[in-house]
């Protein structure tokens, strides 16, 4: 084989494993569509069993560090639901149930509430619709909305009302969901 010969294919063998390397570190959005990327790491001995079906609870009470931004925890489901489904895990395998409530409950209010409240269109709406479009189910707690003075108007019209987290929580754990705090 000549020099020339021998360039061309190293250059060419070099430009695919760069191209392998490079679309191993672009975000990934199996199951979520748009949120919550993440990222293959090939060297990961421990992962999600596709053969397994999931039943999560997510406890959400963190709110937003920056109103005008999406919230990293409400990101967070995105995450938890893409790691799942990069593993192989199915959609129809992923049983999620997100109950919002303290600090995140303005999270998931309506544009016209957070926007009187923040001057801002609320950025989680659109997580809270890819989520909703994935199969995560959603519940706001009735006495967070209470003692916040907002009512079922003021709540994203995707989201059902729980008389309480602390009810909501304490009906699904005993029925195997794994409890999550974020």
């Amino acid at each position: 084989m000549n020099l020339l010969l021998r360039a061309a294919l190293f250059s060419a063998a070099l430009l695919l494993i760069t191209q392998v390397s490079f679309a191993q570190s672009e975000a990934q959005f199996p199951l979520v569509k748009g949120f919550g990327g993440i990222y293959e790491v090939p060297d990961a001995t421990e992962r999600p069993d596709p053969g397994l079906d999931y039943k999560i609870i997510v406890d959400l009470s963190t709110g937003a560090e920056n109103p005008k931004e999406i919230s990293r925890w409400v990101d967070n489901i995105a995450r938890l639901m893409n790691l799942h489904g990069l593993a192989g895990v199915k959609q129809e395998q992923m049983h999620v149930k997100v109950v919002i409530h303290g600090g995140a409950i303005f999270t998931a209010t309506t544009d016209e509430n957070y926007q009187s409240r923040y001057q801002v269109e609320n950025p989680n709406l659109k997580v809270y619709q890819a989520l909703k479009d994935a199969g995560v189910e959603f519940y706001v707690c009735g006495q967070s909305m209470r003692a916040r003075g907002l009512t079922k108007k003021d709540i994203w019209p995707g989201i059902e009302i729980a008389h309480s987290a602390l009810t909501t929580l304490t009906t699904y754990v005993p029925q195997g969901y794994t409890m999550l705090k974020f």
